[in-house]
């Protein structure tokens, strides 16, 4: 039965009172869109009316922006997707409710009273109320004009969290965009122009929009019928790369489980896919999977993506599909938020950002019925900074061809990445320690020495599907013949996989406390220690080089900036990556029988070397730009402000000459005195003594700044610089709420011994400026133990943000 019928013909409409107070015109008077549920529309009064004949029937319902805000700290982006929720129309007297189901709570049973009881146990939503404004025969019409004004994206709900103000709909200028409303036989797409009003109190708004008082987005409403019960939910397994059901991932409780049996239910995303003929080796789909690229990407960008996208049908073919996987320009004048369409969009930001893969998800079994991928704009254009800032390209007023080649082939890669999230694939952050295995990986460019001693970036990026992704498209996706039991040859394929590729997902690799150190973003090769010395090698061979040749002619100098920052931090996802080895442990996602180590602790010598490698980064001289190339930088000039991808600086408007300095000692402290690694190396030194321990990490920090033999010359400002951040990175320790009462206590201890020490030299010292510093150390030390919270009043070091460079 169709959601939405409503019979013109039969239905001869009066005036009545609207929402709006204005009278209702006869449905005549409408035009009229047929479908699944189907829309009329008011011209002469601007009012939109749903038609409605069926009740309790389950639907999809998903909100999204077609067209968003543009920054991506707000994080409102064009073709951003809401959650997809299940609802359905209920008739209550004169009122209609749209009630969404709570899908987290189930009973997969037969008995219809035991699925009444999980039902009235938990909470439903009703997440709008309509008025009856006419009815016939069971079929009503109801104003759905105020609907399609409500924040159904949490719009406002975001700005405050921003803290650019609270702002609420204004529907005085809102109005139904009708171009991008229709009525589709399976589907229903409504959108509307929506203006929030309020007074912005922060600093965003007014960078993206015209009056940030007044804020105009597009709102996209879908209503989908669900799909026919003719698609097989695939069990989830953590240990398959899969993406778990639902935005928690975590899939849904079955109160109808058997005692004993598991009562959460997961299951993995995954479009409908099918063979023609399972029992070829090589098979058609019955019906392939499409996906249409905005043709608002611009030339070249537009043929890389989808050249790297169709990438994917690599993978298909390896599991017996011809031609499954299809990707092809978006069709002129097709709605890329209609659920019919898989789409590739390019998304503008006033900043570099995210990109991401999303979709539209049957949450009651995971089925992959929408992927939509958004992809920002700006990445690009950071790849071939990057490049420039490399390679100092620009001998005269010719352009080569390496930095655009280098950037491409980023966003190849970027697109198939992207798309493997909505194809139901995670991330997998051990890949690049397997020789680049997987797309799914946060890729650094692959930077080599070529052999004549320059920098080659011609395999920056790799080309094709990796191995693993391959595999885990086969877990997915493979169609086994009639006779196969389908979860013994999934598993069969898994364990494979399993034997002879790495895993790391999303959430053990984030943030810099995680553990595994094969579980990076951003890092290369199998060894992080030698990676780092590499990178540590072409960043020294690039700032050598750095002068006016990196950037073009007729560009203001101050500029060279904007390509020094991501240069002189080249390392900084590296320190991470060997950060991980201290107090680090390789585990697995082992099951019971599948004969993974569960965990193992990274051995004490290497930990050690990853110790040394970190500390010795700290070192004053070695942390100077070369002569003069601060010099080189003058102020900005009108036109061309500081912005957040500028180095940190205390000298007003100059270049501040410590600033990269001040960048680079707060990512190694960062790593080095993070509160959950602490707590590890605290754990597993009390366990095994000839593991290092936290006490060893803060004193090899100690011996390598405050009692480091002293700098002098430039080197100075730098040296007490370094010794300033390691000394209130050890305060915040002490008086952390969140760190362990051991790792307060080790940095509370180092922290008196320090006190002593410069007690011990203050009197005697004959350098001014580290006398100076000396008493001010003593005076933070003394106000911190009178006054804990004084510690919340020491500045920070805002440094220059690293991701993305261009992932997810």
């Amino acid at each position: 039965m169709r959601v939405g019928t409503f019979c013109v013909a039969a239905l001869l409409l009066a005036s009545c009172s609207a929402d709006s107070g204005t009278d209702t015109p006869t449905l005549s008077g409408m035009q009229h869109q047929d479908g699944f549920v189907d829309l009329h529309w008011n011209e002469q009064t601007g009012r939109l009316y749903f038609g409605i004949e069926a009740f309790d029937q389950q639907m999809i319902y998903q909100a999204g922006l077609a067209r968003g805000v543009g920054s991506n700290d707000i994080g409102l982006d064009r073709g951003q997707l809401g959650a997809t929720r299940i609802v359905h129309f209920e008739r209550v007297g004169p009122r209609v409710l749209l009630v969404e189901d709570n899908t987290s709570y189930r009973a997969i049973s037969d008995n219809r009273d035991e699925q009444q009881a999980v039902r009235e146990s938990f909470a439903q939503s009703v997440i709008w109320g309509f008025d009856v404004a006419e009815e016939k025969d069971g079929a009503v019409l109801v104003d759905a004009t105020d609907f399609a004004f409500h924040d159904a994206h949490f719009v406002a709900q975001r700005f405050s969290e921003m803290e650019e103000g609270e702002f609420s709909v204004d529907s005085s200028r809102s109005v139904i965009y009708m171009p991008r409303s229709k009525a589709f036989p399976d589907n229903t797409e409504v959108e509307a122009v929506i203006t929030f009003s309020g007074k912005p109190t922060g600093q965003i708004l007014s960078t993206v929009a015209p009056e940030p008082s007044l804020v105009t987005v597009h709102v996209h409403h879908s209503f989908v019928r669900l799909p026919d019960d003719n698609y097989e939910p695939l069990p989830f397994d953590a240990r398959s790369g899969a993406i778990g059901l639902g935005y928690g991932f975590d899939g849904y409780l079955d109160y109808a489980s058997t005692i004993g049996e598991p009562l959460q239910i997961n299951y993995g995303r995954r479009h409908r896919l099918k063979k023609k003929d399972p029992t070829a080796d090589t098979s058609e789909a019955i019906e392939p999977i499409v996906y249409y690229v905005d043709r608002g990407a611009p030339e070249p960008v537009q043929s890389a993506l989808i050249e790297g996208a169709r990438w994917w049908n690599e993978a298909f073919e390896a599991a017996g599909y011809d031609n499954a996987f299809q990707v092809e320009l978006m069709p002129e004048g097709a709605d890329p938020m209609d659920v019919r369409y898989n789409v590739i969009q390019w998304v503008h930001r006033s900043t570099r950002g995210w990109s991401y893969g999303y979709g539209v998800i049957d949450p009651r079994t995971g089925e992959i019925l929408k992927g939509h991928v958004s992809l920002g704009s700006l990445r690009v254009r950071q790849d071939y900074l990057i490049a420039e800032g490399l390679l100092a390209p620009y001998t005269n007023e010719s352009v080569p061809d390496a930095m655009l080649e280098m950037s491409l082939a980023r966003i190849r890669q970027l697109s198939a990445h992207e798309v493997g999230h909505t194809l139901g694939i995670a991330h997998n952050f051990a890949a690049s320690t397997q020789n680049r295995a997987s797309v799914m990986d946060y890729p650094f460019p692959l930077i080599r020495f070529a052999d004549d001693g320059s920098l080659d970036l011609s395999d920056a990026y790799a080309v094709g599907m990796g191995a693993w992704d391959t595999r885990t498209i086969l877990y997915l996706y493979q169609d086994f013949e009639d006779d196969v039991d389908d979860h013994d040859a999934r598993q069969k394929i898994l364990a494979e996989t399993v034997a002879k590729y790495k895993y790391v997902a999303d959430s053990d690799a984030r943030g810099v406390g995680t553990s595994h150190p094969d579980g990076n973003l951003w890092d290369n090769g199998e060894d992080a220690l030698a990676e780092l010395e590499h990178l540590l090698a072409v960043r020294q061979y690039a700032l050598d080089n750095f002068s006016e040749r990196n950037i073009r002619i007729g560009t203001p100098l101050a500029k060279i900036e904007e390509a020094l920052v991501p240069i002189y931090l080249l390392h900084r996802f590296q320190i991470r990556a060997v950060a991980k080895l201290l107090g680090g442990n390789y585990f697995s996602y082992a099951i019971r029988g599948d004969g993974q180590t569960p965990s193992a602790i990274v051995p004490a010598v290497r930990q050690r070397a990853a110790l040394n490698a970190l500390v010795d980064m700290l070192d004053a001289e070695s942390l100077q730009l070369p002569q003069g190339l601060a010099e080189m930088i003058p102020p900005r000039p009108p036109g061309f402000s500081k912005t957040r991808e500028s180095f940190p600086r205390q000298t007003g408007i100059n270049f501040d000459a410590a600033g990269p300095a001040d960048s680079a000692v707060s990512l190694i402290l960062a790593a080095l005195l993070n509160e959950q690694r602490g707590m590890r190396l605290v754990a597993q030194h009390a366990a095994d003594a000839s593991m290092p321990g936290l006490a060893d990490v803060i004193d090899a920090v100690m011996q390598a700044s405050w009692y480091a033999a002293p700098d002098d010359g430039t080197a100075g400002p730098i040296a007490r610089r370094r010794n300033s951040l390691v000394l209130h990175n050890l305060l915040r320790l002490s008086v952390s709420s969140t760190a362990g009462s051991e790792v307060r206590a080790h940095a509370a201890e180092a922290l008196d011994s320090l006190d002593d020490w410069l007690s011990a030299r203050v009197g005697r010292e004959s350098n001014r400026a580290r006398r100076a510093q000396y008493v001010e150390a003593r005076l933070q030390i003394e106000y911190a133990r009178e006054d804990p919270a004084y510690v919340e009043t020491l500045p920070s070091v805002t440094v220059p943000p690293g991701s993305p460079i261009g992932g997810d």
